[in-house]
C-alpha cells in the first residue's frame, strides 16, 4: 500500500505537521465522483464509486447507500458523477474480445480451481492440489486484466529462495523440499483487485503538556490540555486485495508490497509459461478489506500529526470513504501446495520481490528424536558431573 502527502485544513492546534515522511498521499482529493449509467428508459441509475452497486436513495438521510458495501454519499457527491467516455467503452470492448478469443479457461474436477492461460500454454496440473486439470474452452472478456506485473524471478531463483528457507528450519519433512516436490511449485499470476481511495477523514482529540519545576523545598506540576481537530484529505494509492477465494489472504498480504513502478498494460503474451487464476470474488466481496485498510491508514496518519504533546487523547475518529478507483491487475507469485498428514500447507514467494512466506509442516518424528537426543545428552553429563563429584 502506497500513500502520499496529507493536506489538513483548519485545527484548534497550530502544531500539524503537513509535511509527514509517506510516500504517496496526494493532498487534495478529488471528490471521485460516482458512474453513471444511462438506463433503456433514459433514467440514469447511479453506481456506488467504491464498489460499483446499485445505489439508492434514502429519505431518512437524505443520501444515497449502497446495499453491498454500506458506503453512503450526499446527493452532491452524486450529482458530481462523469459518465465514461463512449471510446473508452469502444477500446475496452476490443481489448476483452481478443481475451476471449485467446484465452484458454481449465477447471480442476478436484478442488473446482479455474485456471487461465494462453494458447501456447499447457496447464496438465492444478498448482493448488496437484490434480490434472480439464480444458473448459473460453472465458468471458469481463475477466480480462487491465495491468500486470511481470515475472522477474525464474523457476531456478525460486527454488534456490525455497531451499534457503528450508535449510533454516531443521524440522521439516524429507519430502517437503524435495526434487519431486519442487516439480510441483507453478508460476501463477494472482488475480488482484488494486483500489485507489480517496478518504475524508476528521479528527477530536485532547493533547496534554506537562512540566515540572522547584522552588526552594517545593515542588510545582503545570498541566496544560489542549483541543485538538484534525481534517484531512487523503488519498491512499494502489491498496492491494487478491480475488481468489482459495488463496489465503493472510498468505498474499505476508509477500507484499509489490512495486507499481513495474506494472504495464495487460498482454496475453505475459502468461506464456505461466498461469493465472480466475478471480470469483468480486469488487464488492474485497472492499471490506480494502476499507480497512484505507480507514486505519488514515486513522494513524491523523494520530502521527498531532505532535509535541506530553499524551493524545483521541475523543472521535470519522473516516469516510468517498470515492475508490478500480484495477484489477495480476501480480506474480511462485506458489507451492505440499499434503502432509491429512493437512495442507501453501508456500508463496512473490515473483517480482522474492520475499517469502508459508506455514512450514513439522515431522513430530525429527522433533521427538532431537528432544530425546538432548535428554539423553543432558542425563549423561548429570551422571558424570556426579560421578567425578563423588
Amino acid at each position: 500500500m502506497e500513500t502520499g502527502n496529507l493536506n489538513m485544513p483548519g485545527g484548534m492546534d497550530s502544531g500539524i505537521n503537513a509535511g509527514m515522511n509517506t510516500s504517496q498521499i496526494l493532498a487534495d482529493m478529488a471528490g471521485r465522483p460516482v458512474d453513471v449509467t444511462p438506463t433503456e428508459k433514459g433514467v440514469h441509475l447511479y453506481r456506488c464509486p467504491n464498489c460499483s452497486g446499485e445505489l439508492r436513495f434514502d429519505p431518512k438521510r437524505q443520501g444515497f447507500g449502497c446495499e453491498y458495501c454500506m458506503s453512503f454519499f450526499t446527493p452532491e457527491e452524486c450529482k458530481a458523477a462523469n459518465e465514461k467516455e463512449d471510446a473508452e467503452e469502444q477500446e475496452l470492448a476490443a481489448k476483452r474480445e481478443e481475451f476471449e478469443e485467446n484465452a484458454q479457461l481449465y477447471s480442476c474436477p478436484s478442488c473446482g480451481a479455474e485456471l487461465v492461460t494462453d494458447q501456447n500454454t499447457s496447464a496438465t496440473e492444478c498448482y493448488y492440489c496437484h490434480n490434472p486439470v480439464v480444458l473448459q474452452g473460453r472465458l468471458s472478456g469481463r475477466f480480462r486484466p487491465s495491468k500486470v506485473i511481470p515475472f522477474k524471478i525464474d523457476r531456478a531463483g525460486a527454488h534456490n529462495i525455497f531451499k534457503t528457507w528450508c535449510s533454516k528450519r531443521k524440522f521439516l519433512p524429507k519430502s517437503f523440499s524435495s526434487d519431486s516436490q519442487l516439480l510441483h511449485m507453478q508460476g501463477v499470476y494472482v488475480p488482484f483487485w488494486v483500489a485507489d481511495c480517496d478518504v475524508r477523514g476528521e479528527m477530536h482529540a485532547v493533547g496534554k503538556k506537562i512540566r515540572s519545576w522547584s522552588t526552594g523545598s517545593y515542588r510545582y506540576t503545570e498541566t496544560k490540555e489542549y483541543d485538538l481537530f484534525r481534517d484531512a484529505s487523503i488519498q491512499f494509492l494502489g491498496i492491494p486485495a487478491d480475488g481468489a477465494s482459495k488463496i489465503e489472504d493472510a498468505l498474499m498480504e505476508a509477500i507484499e508490497p509489490f512495486d507499481y513502478n513495474d506494472t504495464v498494460d495487460f498482454e496475453m503474451t505475459y502468461l506464456s509459461g505461466f498461469l493465472s487464476d480466475k478471480y470469483d470474488v468480486n469488487k464488492a466481496n474485497v472492499f471490506p478489506r480494502i476499507k480497512n485498510r484505507a480507514v486505519n491508514g488514515s486513522d494513524q496518519l491523523l494520530r502521527a500529526s498531532m505532535t509535541g504533546y506530553n499524551s493524545i487523547r483521541v475523543t472521535s475518529s470519522n473516516m469516510h470513504i468517498l470515492g475508490t478507483k478500480w484495477q484489477y491487475m495480476l501480480l506474480p507469485v511462485w506458489f507451492m501446495t505440499y499434503q502432509y498428514k491429512g493437512q495442507r500447507y501453501s508456500f508463496a514467494i512473490n515473483g517480482q520481490t522474492g520475499k517469502q512466506a508459508g506455514t512450514p509442516p513439522l515431522d513430530t518424528k525429527k522433533l521427538i528424536a532431537t528432544c530425546a537426543l538432548v535428554a539423553f545428552c543432558v542425563m549423561l553429563v548429570v551422571m558424570l558431573v556426579g560421578w567425578f563429584v563423588a
